[in-house]
């Protein structure tokens, strides 16, 4: 069952770095859009990024979450071991980041977000570092 499980939320975290790695580049093309008054490339971003958001991002973010717990169930071990609070840590802020993205969803769905497409390039960024680090503690488990 664990090797089940195990692949289950490893699937689940592929989904949905790849749509924490996506989003926040919509995002910059739309914050170009609007910095050009492009009407239309705005309203086609505005459809993308909520599907994006509610039908992939958020639901592999779930699943992420409840076969990670499972994983934690089956393996309690893992508590008392350093790299995983730092990994949990890291998992948080990314739960975090996710919800941030929502904040933005919003602002461009009611044309209320100032920021640049510069902002949103570095936003970008964010995930990645995670990624790097989650997966060298999940590997590794340096301490």
């Amino acid at each position: 069952m664990y090797l089940w499980v195990k692949a289950i939320h490893l699937m689940a975290v592929v989904t949905w770095f790849a749509a924490l790695f996506y989003l926040p580049r919509l995002y910059v093309y739309h914050a170009m859009a609007r910095d050009t008054g492009d009407e239309q490339a705005m309203t086609y971003f505005k459809t993308m990024e909520r599907k994006l958001y509610r039908g992939i991002m958020t639901p592999s973010m779930i699943i992420v979450l409840i076969f990670g717990g499972w994983l934690l169930y089956l393996v309690p071990a893992w508590f008392s071991q350093g790299w995983m609070h730092a990994k949990l840590t890291l998992v948080a802020l990314l739960i975090a980041y996710h919800h941030v993205c929502l904040i933005y969803l919003k602002q461009f769905e009611q044309a209320r977000c100032t920021k640049s497409h510069v902002f949103f390039r570095w936003f970008n960024e964010a995930p990645v570092i995670a990624l790097i680090a989650i997966i060298i503690l999940a590997v590794v488990k340096p301490f």
